[in-house]
């Protein structure tokens, strides 16, 4: 389906970007509006270098002074033509009848923004062609006339008529289909069609990764109240589920709210915050002082514990193997009770920070695919392979038998993925406690999240969605060590 419809920086009331924008300036090289070449830059460097798009693209928006409109129009066809990457590449290819890998880098990239642009946004077909074209003759002059003939065949169709060309016939293949249709990769689809049952829902929560995410806060408990930081901000709402969350709305820059500059908040998403503070608040018998996260950086988990740990006269031990992630998280934590150390999570009863049986709480954020992200990286989808699987799995059950080793016996630790893949959730789980000589049992995490949450399911773990929460995936399993 088409995205909602929109209009783009020189957008004229009847639709379509005006086609002056498209004409180059007499007798000299083209000129190239600055919104669609700071997109196509990102795009290029996301391809190119492996850059990250929500690091790139905020940088090049500065550099070029593109802001407002422009900036929004940008943003949408930056994150936009990576989210559509593999149908847009299956349209490119089938237009200009060859492989994608047989197109110049360049000229591959610039067709993705222009074929985006006639398939998902309000942009008049000569606008997106002709301005398409031009940064293609800046690019590599000599295809020009190759970009102009494959842009023509892309918009004699929609969006709708090419899937219907390209999928494969009837139901034969129905995960193929779903997976060109929402542009994921296969095996994407079937990891999420396995966690929610059926490639019905799972299509759902496919289509919930390619809609911009709302930027979500975490007012920090103690620090300052929700309705205060919303107060603060023009148009901010409270989150659904969350006692901590603030929608924010509008756009801009998060980092230069003031109550996020001072550390009373940080930015988070809500299902982040859920599973943080249904550690925090699961039942616990004896001390309740000292509380470990295991995999701390950036910080933002350690920054809401940290916040709750205060208010209750307790402390976090933040641990985070790599060295500048491990400064960020001190960075987000000052001002809070929380001790971070440059360690390796799994040398519990080694590093004489890390005492096994010591600790009343334990937060395994394990590193994982980040398949429950997709819609905040929009690049991530076409770089994640099933091949990261099995280092990710084996890390994160070495780091749970940690947690367990770690934990005081009555202590709890939570497993938290931002993945739904299965052999990241319940699997790591079943295997870390089935190899570990401590013994565990699951306590059932829904009693610790709101009661207003909907469908999450007959417990005792719990699987966030954001087309069922607004949150990202997120995986909570709350363990008790028993002796």
């Amino acid at each position: 389906m088409r995205s909602a419809p929109r209009r783009g920086p020189g957008a004229r009331p009847g639709g379509g970007r005006d086609d002056r924008l498209a004409r180059p300036p007499r007798g000299g090289r083209p000129a190239i509006d600055p919104a669609r070449e700071a997109a196509y830059e990102a795009v290029a460097a996301v391809h190119r270098d492996d850059a990250y798009a929500n690091l790139v693209l905020p940088r090049l928006l500065r550099e070029t002074g593109v802001s407002g409109r422009d900036a929004a129009f940008a943003t949408e066809l930056t994150y936009g033509t990576l989210r559509q990457t593999g149908t847009l590449d299956a349209i490119v290819a089938a237009a200009a009848d060859r492989a994608m890998d047989r197109i110049d880098p360049p000229v591959r990239d610039a067709l993705r923004i222009g074929a985006y642009q006639l398939l998902h946004m309000r942009v008049g077909a000569h606008a997106a062609v002709a301005t398409t074209v031009d940064l293609v003759r800046s690019l590599v002059p000599g295809a020009a006339g190759f970009a102009n003939a494959v842009l023509r065949r892309v918009g004699e169709s929609d969006r709708a008529a090419w899937l219907e060309r390209l999928a494969p016939p009837g139901s034969t293949d129905p995960v193929a289909r779903a997976a060109l249709a929402h542009a994921h990769p296969q095996w994407i689809v079937n990891a999420f069609a396995d966690a929610l049952g059926s490639l019905d829902e799972a299509e759902l929560a496919l289509d919930a990764d390619n809609l911009p995410p709302p930027v979500h806060l975490c007012a920090r408990p103690g620090l300052i109240t929700p309705a205060e930081l919303a107060t603060s901000l023009r148009g901010a709402t409270a989150g659904r589920y969350s006692p901590f969350t603030v929608v924010l709305t509008g756009g801009g820059d998060p980092g230069s709210i003031p109550a996020i500059r001072e550390g009373l908040a940080h930015v988070q998403d809500e299902g982040s915050q859920l599973v943080a503070a249904a550690l925090a608040g699961a039942g616990l018998d004896g001390p309740d002082e000292r509380w470990l996260d295991l995999c701390a950086g950036p910080g933002g988990k350690a920054g809401l514990l940290g916040a709750l740990a205060a208010q209750r006269g307790a402390h976090v031990t933040a641990v985070e193997v790599a060295h500048h992630r491990a400064a960020l998280v001190a960075q987000a934590t000052r001002g809070l009770p929380v001790y971070t150390i440059n360690a390796d999570g799994r040398d519990v009863g080694k590093d004489q920070d890390l005492p096994e049986r010591g600790f009343d709480r334990v937060l395994v954020d394990a590193p994982c695919t980040g398949l429950g992200a997709l819609r905040r990286r929009p690049e991530a989808r076409w770089r994640r392979q099933p091949s990261d699987l099995p280092p990710l799995t084996r890390l994160q059950r070495e780091l749970l038998q940690a947690a367990f080793r770690a934990v005081r016996p009555g202590g709890v630790v939570a497993y938290v993925t931002c993945s739904p893949h299965q052999a990241e959730t319940s699997v790591s789980v079943t295997e870390a406690a089935r190899r570990s000589s401590i013994e565990v049992d699951l306590v059932d995490a829904r009693p610790y999240l709101p009661s207003a949450l909907p469908e999450v399911g007959t417990g005792p773990t719990v699987q966030l969605w954001p087309h069922r929460h607004g949150t990202d995936a997120m995986f909570v399993a709350l363990l008790r060590r028993t002796a």
